[in-house]
């Protein structure tokens, strides 16, 4: 937009703001870029903006954030003097797409790496490689078969990478803080080539996925989640940052192997770790004020300690910690649904979790405070809800007679009053507990595979629900607690499955099919950053993650629940992004902590109805279409 033009547009907007409230909708409908008669909107939607680059020919070709290949049109090729630099022939992007997945499927074979390397690995090499030089149109691949690449870019291949990462290194991608560079990372965040970052995700690699310390492999995992806040959620590829915080690994192995690309010395401790994600956190809010931090797979004694730190000071919050919490509670209150209750009878429910790490420990806080605002949000009420929960950790029920208690348990802790009438104590076994509670749900959270055995899924026949649920939330597969066709051959069909990494439905004869649902973080973290990034919220609330869970939740139809859908297929994941987002956007609003994003302020985001909101999020989400280019000598 000029000069002129954005003078006019402000103009305008100053007239249509003082107009009656009888325009108030033709005025957001322009705010939208929606305006009716055919003319243009004001907002340019995201995909659609201009680029200015200050660079031709062969540097654009080498440049994976603009160089599109074959599909540059003759014009294209005189403006940037890319004429020659490319065969004759021009082709559109659908064909370039065509070209790729008829090589895809042919050469995914032949990519492995010797016997050891799997498919599903060789499949990411290739993919990476079109990464590496395309991204528009890696992105593009990406977003169009969601279901068939997102367990390659994410759980559970990206387990596979960040294990073999250091063998699979070819271009570096993202940002390597290390404790060597103690007192430099101010001006390091300059060394990063683009001046506006609207998501980092950050590791400290010290538990990735339940794979244990992968130390500074574990920037896989942050490249993954960056890949799906793209493609779910449509935040600019050209805005994200994938960051490794390498303090060390007390992985031994890899202390020994020589090839290993990280700090080979053991990790640092107490207040010197502190010291360098402080330093970190300072430096990149100093350089982007505005950026969302998402902090992933820190093990359990600094995930909850780092959240506490910094959620109130800066726009960060856990995925392990919050989004598992979220994602947890919408499959939670959908197995509520499927059993024809409403979704207010969920304190009802009782929940015995396998696992008190930092996403077990988070599941238990944030569904407990879902059940205290249902039930008054009141001290009676967190006390109640409280006791609806048996957490049974690596060494069995955790209750108050336990010496070296977590801190983060103890709240959860089952009271030796309690024990007696049900026949518990301390100490007491995953099948023990489920046999005399008699569960709902069991919720699995343990990273231990095959936790929820024969005889604990047997035990189960004997809950008080006319349809327990199972979740198996533990990645990678091999360390989901069960399967669904263990869970559905010994329980039947009325029960509710999910799952953390991705299981095929099941087939119970007799034309019934036993829904196995993917209960994966994909589904939440994408519309938290992005309803955070365009309500201008300043942290990211309670009530703000509540409410996407809740969306999340609601999402479902009726009969999908009761047919024990609980979960939408990944096909879906861009338009569950945006209602979650819509409903983050919303809240914040609520909450009084939106200040608002880009031309639209917190006064005009008030102002949006629910509809107009969700449009409001779909126009600014980045597609993968190739932008005009603008060349500018510098």
């Amino acid at each position: 937009m000029t000069s002129v033009a954005a003078s006019i547009s402000r103009s305008l907007r100053r007239s249509l703001a003082a107009a009656s409230s009888s325009r108030r909708d033709h005025r957001l409908l322009l705010l939208l870029g929606q305006g009716g008669g055919g003319g243009r909107g004001f907002v340019t939607a995201e995909c659609h903006r201009p680029v200015v680059l200050h660079k031709r020919g062969s540097d654009i070709l080498h440049d994976p954030w603009f160089n599109r290949g074959t599909a540059f049109s003759m014009t294209e090729r005189d403006r940037l003097g890319l004429r020659g630099l490319l065969p004759p022939n021009v082709v559109s992007s659908q064909q370039q797409i065509d070209r790729f997945m008829l090589d895809l499927k042919r050469l995914q074979k032949y990519a492995r790496d010797g016997p050891s390397d799997t498919y599903p690995l060789a499949k990411w090499r290739i993919l990476n490689r079109l990464h590496d030089r395309n991204e528009t149109m890696y992105y593009k691949v990406l977003i169009d078969n969601i279901e068939e690449h997102a367990p390659i870019v994410y759980t559970p291949t990206v387990g596979l990478v960040c294990q073999n990462y250091s063998g699979l290194f070819r271009r570096p991608r993202g940002m390597y803080f290390s404790a060597e560079d103690r007192g430099e990372m101010m001006s390091m965040v300059y060394n990063w080539p683009t001046d506006q970052v609207d998501m980092i995700v950050v590791t400290d690699g010290s538990r990735i996925l339940g794979l244990g310390d992968l130390g500074v492999h574990g920037i896989g995992i942050a490249i993954g989640k960056l890949d799906l806040y793209v493609a779910a959620a449509g935040i600019n590829p050209q805005r994200v940052l994938p960051v490794m915080i390498d303090v060390g690994t007390n992985n031994e192995k890899l202390l020994k192997d020589p090839l290993y690309l990280g700090l080979q010395e053991h990790r640092l401790e107490g207040e010197e770790y502190v010291a360098v994600i402080d330093e970190f956190m300072e430096a990149v809010f100093s350089r982007w004020p505005n950026v969302i931090v998402q902090f992933e797979d820190f093990q359990s004694k600094w995930a909850f300690r780092l959240l506490q730190r910094y959620r109130k000071t800066y726009r960060m919050f856990n995925d392990d910690v919050q989004g598992t919490a979220g994602v947890a509670i919408a499959g939670l209150l959908g197995a509520v649904r499927s059993q024809g209750r409403p979704m207010i009878d969920f304190p009802k429910q009782k929940i015995v979790v396998a696992g008190a790490g930092s996403a077990g420990i988070g599941v238990v806080n944030a569904a407990s405070r879902t059940m205290a605002r249902m039930l008054g949000n009141n001290e009676v009420a967190f006390e109640s809800a409280r006791s609806q929960f048996w957490i049974v950790d690596a060494h069995g029920l955790i209750t108050e007679e336990r010496t070296d208690i977590d801190p983060d348990a103890r709240p959860f802790a089952r009271k030796k009053s309690e024990l007696s009438h049900q026949g518990l104590s301390e100490g007491a076994s995953l099948i023990e507990v489920v046999k005399k509670v008699k569960p709902d749900v069991i919720l699995g959270l343990s990273a231990v595979g095959g936790l929820f055995s024969k005889e604990v899924l047997e035990a189960l026949k004997d809950s008080s629900s006319s349809r327990p649920a199972i979740f198996a939330m533990s990645n990678p597969t091999k360390n989901a607690e069960c399967t669904p066709e263990e869970a559905f051959s010994i329980l039947g069909e009325k029960i509710i499955f999910a799952s953390g990494s991705p299981f095929g439905n099941v087939d119970l004869g007799n034309g019934k099919i036993g829904h196995s649902n993917q209960g994966n973080n994909m589904y939440l973290f994408p519309g938290i950053g992005l309803g955070t990034l365009l309500s201008g919220a300043r942290v990211i609330s309670d009530g703000m993650l509540q409410a996407a869970a809740e969306r999340l939740a609601s999402y479902m139809k009726e009969e999908e629940v009761l047919e024990g859908i609980i979960y939408p297929p990944i096909s879906r994941i861009r338009d569950i992004t945006k209602e979650v987002a819509a409903a983050v956007v919303r809240e914040a609003v609520a909450e009084d902590l939106a200040e608002g994003y880009r031309d639209m302020d917190a006064h005009e985001l008030a102002r949006l109805s629910e509809e107009e909101t969700v449009d409001y999020v779909k126009n600014n989400m980045w597609s993968p279409v190739y932008p005009t280019i603008v060349y500018k000598k510098d």
